[in-house]
């Protein structure tokens, strides 16, 4: 069968109007702005309010995708939302959505892959259009990581941020959109980036509050190095299954975890800093809603045009990786 050619039709994204700061930080633990910045590359992150959850962020980021997209709620057939700070275990943070919405005619589900989850919700929804399952589908990263990070901890509190990101995916002409996609994971590496309690293997008890079990844990050390050496990686298999070298690259759409593993990752591709989205210096590590805010970010400031070569990686917990090859409509 002839499968349809799926792209982008429309972006979106919302932060949170709290900032913290590195300044912010130097009166909570022991570290200062000159070592975050020389480390991370990060001078700021937003902070959702007590009473915001991922799925609200997710509605404010949605509606302008939609509304960027020309599509109406009631026109998507498929919600994905992929994040790891759910709003619940269940119902699914995609059926909150949904439901908030009015996108009565959509199914819904998260997906849970980290920050590389926006690129998993990509090939997923993508393969739903390109079979003639759904018309349009609106894939979501949402995270309000504020929420599961210890503020004690001056290892991982530097890092993270809240918002989200979406898009809304639909045909295109033929030769654009996705080209190709590249994901993994390596499972033996799941203790390295970890929130180990609140599930079946480690219910919540107060033992576990106690111990700071519902807090990000990260290795940092062993992360780092397996992120340098995937990013590129995954970029240039999924570059190799599109047929294209890393010579096509318009932009290069990275997560934003590090300022030095994107710089990496530029070099593995030749490409210098004014074709690479940097933002975490303003946000931090949005986790699954980084790449979403980049590129939302990028379309807003009219840095991609019709006919770009676009490559967006990630990689996250689990541990995982994805990568993506597209061509802008």
């Amino acid at each position: 069968m002839n499968l349809i050619p799926v792209g982008i039709l429309g972006t979106g994204k919302y932060v949170p109007d709290r900032i913290l700061t590195n300044q912010d930080l130097e009166k909570m633990v022991d570290t200062n702005d000159e070592w975050i910045v020389t480390r991370t590359g990060m001078k700021e992150r937003r902070i959702a309010s007590e009473d915001q959850a991922s799925s609200d962020l997710a509605f404010h980021a949605a509606e302008i995708a939609l509304r960027n997209a020309g599509i109406t709620a009631e026109e998507i057939g498929l919600i994905i939302v992929a994040t790891v700070t759910p709003d619940m275990s269940f119902p699914s943070t995609a059926c909150v959505l949904q439901g908030r919405l009015g996108a009565k005619n959509a199914a819904a589900f998260d997906l849970s892959a980290a920050c590389s989850g926006f690129i998993y919700g990509l090939a997923n929804a993508s393969n739903f259009i390109a079979m003639g399952t759904y018309k349009y589908a609106l894939v979501v990263g949402a995270e309000c990581l504020s929420k599961i990070t210890d503020y004690t901890d001056r290892n991982t509190c530097i890092l993270f941020g809240d918002g989200a990101g979406a898009v809304v995916l639909g045909a295109v002409a033929e030769g654009n959109g996705f080209r190709s996609f590249e994901l993994g994971a390596d499972g033996t590496g799941g203790e390295l980036l970890k929130v180990s309690a609140g599930g079946s293997r480690n219910p919540s008890s107060l033992v576990s509050i106690e111990n700071k079990s519902h807090y990000i844990y990260m290795a940092g050390a062993e992360v780092y190095k397996f992120a340098v050496r995937i990013m590129g990686n995954a970029a240039e298999e999924a570059l190799r299954k599109a047929g294209l070298t890393k010579q096509d690259i318009d932009l290069l759409v990275p997560h934003q975890a590090n300022i030095r593993i994107i710089q990496s990752a530029l070099n593995r591709l030749d490409l210098s800093e004014d074709k690479c989205v940097i933002n975490l210096h303003k946000y931090g590590n949005v986790s699954a809603a980084s790449i979403p805010i980049a590129l939302a970010e990028a379309v807003e400031e009219d840095r991609i045009k019709s006919g770009d070569c676009i490559v967006l990686v990630g990689f996250g917990g689990g541990l995982t990786w994805g990568a993506t090859v597209l061509i802008w409509q």
